[in-house]
């Protein structure tokens, strides 16, 4: 199987990349975040691969990010989605943004994506739901209010979640200190002490 490619960009489109590595063109599927990220054609990339092989064809799935490409394989796993609707759904929303719908149960948000309906919508949430927190740390939070994270807020949210709090609670005391504080505490999304402090006020 294939797990990686690392060779000269000869094309790229918003879901498709060919990939020379000594003399062979692959063609890979791609999502539009790592098309986005791709560099100029002609450049050298490296793609993180998921092979998938059927009775006609092999098809490659490619990732900038590696923890994109473990999210797409966790995505598959759901029934009624597939390899190119997993596509679809990582090029419909980002990894931040689709790991903070599937936590917080907002299928309102995923059955935006076409081909996502209601009952796949449910069942994305149902099975996923608690199979991302490995993901956590790599991936940004961001929720459909528009909440970014970073390092720090990815530090304060895993403090708190060390400290016992439920990640969904600990995430809305971080939104909420952010609201409150932001405008009057310049620096609260890259000072761990002052978030932290703010965000603990908020959880009680």
């Amino acid at each position: 199987m294939i797990a990686h490619l690392r060779g000269r960009l000869l094309s790229k489109s918003p879901n498709q990349a060919i990939v020379d590595c000594g003399g062979v063109g692959y063609d890979v599927a791609i999502t539009i975040p790592t098309y986005s990220s791709l560099p100029a054609e002609g450049a050298e990339i490296s793609l993180h691969i998921n092979t998938q092989v059927r009775e006609d064809a092999i098809a490659l799935f490619g990732f900038l990010d590696r923890d994109e490409k473990r999210l797409f394989e966790r995505l598959i796993t759901v029934s009624g989605i597939g390899p190119k609707l997993g596509i679809t759904v990582l090029s419909g929303l980002s990894a931040a943004s689709l790991v903070a719908a599937i936590r917080g149960g907002d299928h309102a948000t995923l059955t935006k994506i076409p081909g996502i309906g209601k009952k796949t919508a449910e069942r994305v949430v149902l099975e996923l739901k608690d199979k991302l927190d490995d993901l956590s740390s790599a991936v940004p939070i961001q929720s459909a209010t528009g909440f970014h994270g970073g390092p720090v807020i990815d530090d304060v949210l895993s403090a708190l979640t060390n400290l016992g709090y439920k990640r969904e609670s600990a995430q809305k005391a971080i939104e909420t200190a952010i609201a409150k504080h932001e405008t009057t505490e310049l620096t609260i999304r890259t000072d761990f002490d002052q978030l932290f402090r703010y965000s603990m006020a908020a959880i009680r």
